[in-house]
Order: C-alpha cells, then sequence, then structure tokens
C-alpha cells in the first residue's frame, strides 16, 4: 500500500513525459520498456531528485520482470516441448543481461523512504549453460537428421540456419562446422548459364566473357549459384539463356550544317575634331580617340559524325527438373557514337568560342561494329544486374 500511495505522489509531483511513458509501459506489462527507460534517465545521474521516481519504477518492473520470466520458463520446462529450449535459454540470458545492466547503477537511494532500492540478484549461470547445452544438442540433432532425410532444398536450408546458430551459442560444437559446409551445398540451387545468337551480328569474345563474369554483379544471393562452365557430376536446378534476337548497326552517317556568322569587331581607330576640324584634346592635352567599327562575317561548317547499334534479346529461367519456364526478361540496350568537327570561311573573329573550339577538332574513324557492339554491352551488363536482382528461384 506504501509504495501504491508513494507511485501516485511521485507521478503528480513528476509529471514530465519521461516519467509518464516509463509508468505506463509498467502499468501495461511492458517491463523490459520500463527498465530500459529508467536505467537510461538513471545512469545520467543517479543522485539527480528528479530520477527519484525512475529508481521506484526501476525496483518494481525489476521484481515483476523477473517473476514473469522465472514463471515463463517453468511453463516451458513442465510442456517438455524440445522446440522450446531456445526459449528457455534466451529467458535466462535476459534474466542475466538485466542484472548486469543495473549492478553498476547500485547503489541506489530512495530519499522519501529513507533506504536503499533492492533488487534480489542471481546467479543463473548454471541455469544458462544447462540450457544451452540441451539447445545446442538439440540443434545438431535436428540438422542431422535433416541432413540424412531431408527431401527439399528448404530442408538442408533449416539444417544450414540451425548449424550456424548453433555456431554462434557453441563455437566447434562437435563436426557442426564440417556439417554447416554440407548443408550450405546441398540447399544450393544451381543455376547453369548459356550464350546464344539468334541475330546475324558478331558478339565480341570479349563482351562475351564479361556478360559471364557473374563476380562483377556483385550478387548476394546467399542460395543461388551460377555456372558458366558445366561442371561434370553436378545436376544442376536451373538453366539460364541469354539470347541476343537482333543486334542493328546504323550506317556511318556525316552530317552537314552550316552556320552563318556577323560581328562588328573594332577596325582602328581616328581622333575626334571639332567643329573647325582640329584635334580634340583632354584636360592633360592628350588627343582623344574614338573606335572604328566594321562588320565581319564567316560561313562555319559543322560536321557530325553518327553511328547506333541497337541489342536486344531475352533472359529466359528455366526449372531443368521440371522441364518448365520460371520467367522471362527483355534485355536491350543501345549505344550512340556522335563527334562532331567543323571548319569556315570568312573572317574567325565572327564566331563564337564554342564554335571556335569546334574547329580544333577533325574527323576521327568510325568505330567497328564490333566495338558498337562491345559499347552497347555496359548497358547489357546493367540490364542483367537487375534482372539477376529480380529472379527468385525459391
Amino acid at each position: 500500500m506504501k509504495k501504491i500511495l508513494l507511485y501516485s505522489t511521485l507521478v503528480v509531483l513528476f509529471s514530465c513525459s519521461g516519467v509518464k511513458k516509463t509508468q505506463e509501459a509498467l502499468n501495461s506489462g511492458n517491463y523490459w520498456t520500463a527498465i530500459n527507460r529508467a536505467i537510461s534517465n538513471i545512469s545520467e545521474n543517479k543522485d539527480k531528485k528528479s530520477n527519484q521516481p525512475f529508481i521506484v519504477m526501476l525496483e518494481d518492473a525489476f521484481d515483476k520482470n523477473t517473476e514473469r520470466e522465472l514463471q515463463h520458463i517453468n511453463f516451458l520446462k513442465k510442456e517438455g516441448n524440445p522446440a522450446n529450449y531456445e526459449s528457455i535459454f534466451k529467458t535466462y540470458e535476459r534474466l542475466k543481461s538485466v542484472q548486469q545492466q543495473i549492478r553498476p547503477l547500485l547503489p541506489l537511494r530512495i530519499a522519501d523512504e529513507n533506504r536503499k532500492a533492492q533488487f534480489s540478484f542471481k546467479n543463473y549461470d548454471a541455469q544458462i549453460i544447462a540450457s544451452k547445452e540441451r539447445l545446442s544438442s538439440y540443434l545438431y540433432d535436428n540438422a542431422v537428421g535433416l541432413l540424412e532425410s531431408g527431401v527439399t532444398k528448404m530442408d538442408f536450408r533449416k539444417a544450414y540456419d540451425d548449424l550456424t546458430y548453433l555456431q554462434e551459442i557453441s563455437p566447434d560444437y562437435n563436426d557442426a562446422r564440417q556439417k554447416t559446409d554440407e548443408a550450405y551445398q546441398k540447399g544450393l540451387d544451381y543455376v547453369i548459364v548459356e550464350i546464344f545468337n539468334n541475330s546475324d551480328k558478331v558478339i565480341p569474345v570479349r563482351l562475351e566473357e564479361e556478360l559471364l563474369n557473374f563476380n562483377t554483379y556483385g550478387l548476394n544471393n546467399l542460395w543461388t549459384e551460377y555456372h558458366t562452365n558445366k561442371l561434370e557430376n553436378l545436376e544442376y536446378d536451373y538453366q539460364m539463356d541469354v539470347s541476343f534476337q537482333d543486334i542493328n548497326i546504323s550506317p556511318e552517317q556525316i552530317n552537314e550544317k552550316q552556320i552563318i556568322k556577323e560581328r562588328q569587331v573594332k577596325d582602328g581607330f581616328t581622333y575626334v575634331k571639332d567643329q573647325r576640324g582640329n584635334v580634340v584634346k583632354d584636360s592633360l592635352g592628350n588627343r582623344i580617340k574614338t573606335d572604328n567599327f566594321k562588320t565581319v562575317r564567316a560561313d562555319f561548317y559543322q560536321f557530325t559524325q553518327f553511328k547506333s547499334a541497337q541489342v536486344t534479346g531475352v533472359v529466359s529461367f528455366i526449372d531443368l527438373r521440371k522441364q518448365q519456364q520460371l520467367n522471362q526478361y527483355p534485355l536491350a540496350s543501345n549505344f550512340v557514337f556522335e563527334h562532331s568537327y567543323a571548319n569556315f570561311d570568312g573572317d574567325k573573329r565572327a564566331l563564337d568560342n564554342d564554335l571556335i573550339a569546334l574547329l580544333q577538332l577533325a574527323r576521327v574513324p568510325f568505330p567497328t561494329n564490333e566495338q558498337m557492339v562491345y559499347d552497347a554491352g555496359e548497358d547489357l551488363k546493367n540490364n542483367l544486374k537487375n534482372i539477376l536482382g529480380r529472379q527468385r528461384f525459391n
């Protein structure tokens, strides 16, 4: 009763949002939230008067959380289901964790009651070790069973997950490391990749090599392994076909454009004269000059070399076990070669700077058809990377 009255008084006196939210968490049974909020505030300054409500609530939340967690463990043990081993282990770890968070803050005084806050700490190490041993044995036996009798890839992946977790909590447990490797290999989807050229153009060898270099795509799919060279004695699950349907290359073109430019430019000077024909001088006796201007003209000829390549195809994924097509994605890329150069007739002074810059350039050789297809490949690689990122087999 005394604690209830104290709580009511403190809630009224300390109506800040932090106290209210912690009290709400405590009242609603969110003991972990209440504990974490209280610890966070107390750790800043445990002797601060405004932190008194957090000390009282921490004491209460700790007791209630401990009681509930131990009741939960007893229930799980009575149920006798091996699947509960992980929950039991983690609950004991949580009980130990909250004590470790509170211990550095002690002692904590409750000023209104003139006493130290009481926390009934227990040593859970034995329970943690025992529950971890039971969980480790369960994980190992369950994974080995799946490896021996598993039918689907998902069975082996479940075994892999169990063995990975086992190594996290019990490193070097029996031969778990070797079993993990075995589960991984059995759980993998193996995909053989083939490239087909159904166009009438040649695909550069280096482009084909780069398209098939899957190390450059940054794939992070744990359970899919792509092979571009078929391995003997390996049963592949899926086939990926990259089929080029059309490769269109435009003729080499040179387009000409004529621009007429005119501009007024300085053309010498004349002395300023008065009405009598005498040269006008300034206050220092210097003769005053004025610039002469004339209009200059240039005929500017701009030449633009142009050539384009368009590559289209399709990427198909086939389930080799069922002999069924899974997905099909379009594959397309365009590459444009464009180069400009120029010459002129007339007075160069009539030209703008950006036009003058083109005069420094000359005609260059057009890229070969093979080079055009290769240059289009950079976009193809990006498209293929996106396709691989979207494709899911299971």
